[in-house]
């Protein structure tokens, strides 16, 4: 089991930046794979950005450029550093761990932390 803990959502002005924080207890050990997707108000959850245990990292096309994801070397803890926020940008973001054991995998996800970017 893997439990995950978001923090760091909030209200920020367009062009503003926001950092949020998922940390990850439990079965750590078994994650590959790490991310964020977001969901925002009649639209489907969405893939934000990814990272696995060896450091690949993947980004939607809209938010290439702006935002990073980044981990500490446990995969305890998974960063996304938003820049240059955009209305758009505002939904719910949830945080995603992927784990395996050798025979199947299994996907996590956090409570979700809202984002909102004003204009």
């Amino acid at each position: 089991q893997v439990q995950l803990v978001e923090s760091g959502g909030g209200l920020v002005q367009a062009g503003g930046s926001l950092r949020l924080s998922c940390a990850a207890s439990g079965s750590i050990f078994s994650i590959n794979a790490m991310g964020w997707y977001r969901q925002a108000p009649g639209k489907q959850r969405e893939l934000v950005a990814t990272i696995t245990s060896g450091g690949s990292t993947d980004y939607a096309d809209s938010v290439k450029g702006r935002f990073t994801i980044s981990r500490d070397n446990a995969m305890n803890t998974v960063y996304l550093q938003m820049s240059s926020l955009k209305p758009e940008d505002t939904a719910v973001y949830n945080c995603n761990a992927q784990s395996y054991n050798g025979k199947y995998y299994r996907d996590y996800w956090g409570q979700g932390t809202q984002v909102t970017v004003s204009s």
